[in-house]
């Protein structure tokens, strides 16, 4: 994924950009500003995302709104905005841009606006949407971070106006799918990949599969990863082999999985299976 970090007069002042290779219209912010202030600006894209410590005091359609920790963010493409701090510790806060037609392709849904630009009060979807904006922010896997992004405007979806998606599903495909996962997983997998073999369009294998199976198919492929590492952690395969054979980066990203999902680490299991 794509980094690029500014720097500023005041070294308190920061912010940096993230875009993934792979998915064009989207953008990731992560910033802190307590000098700058930002002059009259558009974006071509939706800026949605919160603030996480301090006060940002910013206009956006002719009025001022103040946004303290727990504010979303919901701001229209287009739309004329400034910001600057509020208090003397400035503002943090974590943005996604998405273009209005990569929007539309994730969602599959048309005329998407907020009427509102700042919701308060909403601490538990702020702190959702917080820790997924963290999630894609970190994220270097296609397939996950396309996962990251359906969720987190699922999350944002009761707050938006828009027409209704297509009803549609096609669960009959999905054990075709499940099936290149497991042939494959030793490859990195992305969207396109498993959409194609479901016959769906990209995002709208991703809606489905998730409706179906109640994950994203990136959870899913780790879920058939780690499944298949504990067989062969029991056959006795060294923990590096395995990792390679499982797709994953190295050893220590088997150890964090394995762990994660079983509650024990890779080798302290492949002692006491042998046992």
């Amino acid at each position: 994924m794509q980094s690029i970090r500014y720097s500023f007069e005041d070294p308190r002042d920061r912010a940096e950009y993230r875009r993934p290779a792979h998915r064009p219209g989207v953008e990731i912010v992560e910033g802190r500003f307590v000098r700058l202030a930002f002059e009259a600006h558009t974006h071509q894209a939706f800026g949605l995302g919160i603030v996480h410590e301090g006060v940002e005091r910013f206009r956006y359609r002719g009025a001022d709104h103040l946004a303290a920790p727990g504010s979303i963010i919901l701001m229209n493409p287009d739309e004329l905005h400034a910001g600057r701090a509020e208090c003397p510790q400035g503002w943090g806060y974590r943005m996604l841009y998405l273009e209005p037609g990569t929007l539309e392709e994730i969602v599959d849904e048309a005329g998407w606006s907020f009427r509102d630009v700042l919701v308060d009060g909403d601490l538990s979807t702020a702190r959702l949407l917080g820790a997924q904006l963290q999630a894609l922010w970190q994220s270097q896997d296609a397939l996950e971070l396309d996962g990251l992004l359906l969720q987190f405007l699922q999350t944002l979806r009761p707050h938006a106006r828009c027409r209704p998606a297509r009803k549609e599903a096609a669960p009959g495909r999905f054990a075709q799918v499940i099936d290149y996962m497991q042939a494959h997983m030793d490859e990195a997998i992305q969207l396109d990949d498993l959409a194609a073999v479901a016959g769906l369009s990209r995002f709208h294998f991703l809606r489905q599969f998730s409706a179906q199976y109640h994950v994203t198919p990136h959870k899913m492929l780790m879920a058939l990863r780690l499944h298949a590492a504990k067989g062969w952690l029991a056959k006795g395969t060294p923990s590096a082999e395995v990792a390679v054979r499982a797709g994953l980066a190295d050893q220590a990203h088997l150890t964090r999985a394995f762990t994660q999902r079983y509650g024990v680490a890779p080798a302290r299991y492949q002692r006491q299976v042998a046992e």
